[in-house]
């Protein structure tokens, strides 16, 4: 679906509109990635294919599919062989930890060998989450993995995110993205200084945001990535429908709105911000 070809075509007229250039034509090559979009999930089913022609219309050219349940990795993995340009990533995230069987961490450990990442995983302090321990012992055995394969990980955080910062600082030299960030300034220089990335995606569109809109405005550009976290987190002009991939322009149209930086330009350090942390260069 995402075609090399495409991928050096001009981004979609949407974004365009958004940067305020005088023609499309004029715009140089900003290739968008979306870092978080749960693409394999069955809510897409019907139209997957429909849904990857939008993102493709909207600029899109890389998608990062997480993981959250074993349950569904076979299906995750057969969703990104079959479209090129989604790339998997594997791992047990905090509320699906009954999904796991005895030989859990031998299969991940495998399909880890063709993964961009290890995610997605972390801590959750919602109503009704499993019990606290047995996420921790989850999380710590997932960060240790990542950090013996290379990889990076994409870390959840609900209202647990001060946990899930003291716990990585037991992994140094671990990378990764914090997906859904919602912290303060202080919580992202903390993991900014310890060389994790932000995710921001369709809460940031969302005016009542403002703690996170203006913590968005002031953070270093090469510690940003783009997400949808498709099909959920739909932007503010789109209630009450499925997100998808194609809207990820909008969110980057906000977030260079709030920076007061040219569009374009959001769209290119955010993708190249992509391209590093999660080795895309170096990926068939």
């Amino acid at each position: 679906m995402f075609t090399p070809e495409f991928c050096h075509r001009k981004i979609s007229r949407c974004l365009y509109l958004a940067s305020g250039a005088e023609n499309v034509a004029d715009l140089p090559v900003r290739d968008l990635i979306d870092s978080h979009c749960h693409l394999d999930d069955a809510v897409f089913d019907d139209d997957r294919d429909a849904v990857l022609r939008r993102a493709e219309m909207a600029g899109v050219c890389k998608i990062i599919v997480p993981a959250y349940t074993p349950k569904f990795w076979n299906r995750l993995k057969e969703t990104c062989r079959h479209h090129p340009g989604l790339y998997p990533a594997y791992g047990v995230h905090p509320l699906y930890l009954d999904d796991r069987d005895d030989r859990w961490e031998t299969t991940l450990t495998t399909l880890l060998t063709q993964a961009v990442a290890l995610g997605e995983i972390g801590l959750d302090a919602g109503d009704g989450t499993p019990d606290a321990a047995r996420q921790r012992s989850a999380f710590t055995t997932q960060l240790a993995m990542a950090r013996q394969l290379g990889l990076p990980v994409i870390l959840h955080a609900r209202r647990s995110l001060e946990e899930v910062i003291l716990t990585l600082r037991r992994f140094p030299g671990l990378r990764g993205v914090l997906h859904s960030f919602s912290g303060s300034l202080v919580q992202a220089q903390r993991l900014i200084d310890m060389g994790f990335l932000l995710g921001l995606g369709g809460a940031l569109t969302h005016p009542r945001a403002q703690r996170l809109r203006a913590t968005a405005a002031i953070l270093p550009a090469e510690s940003l990535l783009a997400e949808t976290d498709a099909p959920w987190q739909t932007p503010h002009a789109h209630p009450g429908t499925r997100n998808e991939p194609a809207y990820l322009s909008e969110i980057i149209a906000s977030l260079a709105q709030l920076r007061h930086t040219p569009t374009q330009e959001i769209a290119q350090v955010t993708a190249q911000n992509a391209l590093t942390l999660f080795h895309l260069q170096d990926t068939p």
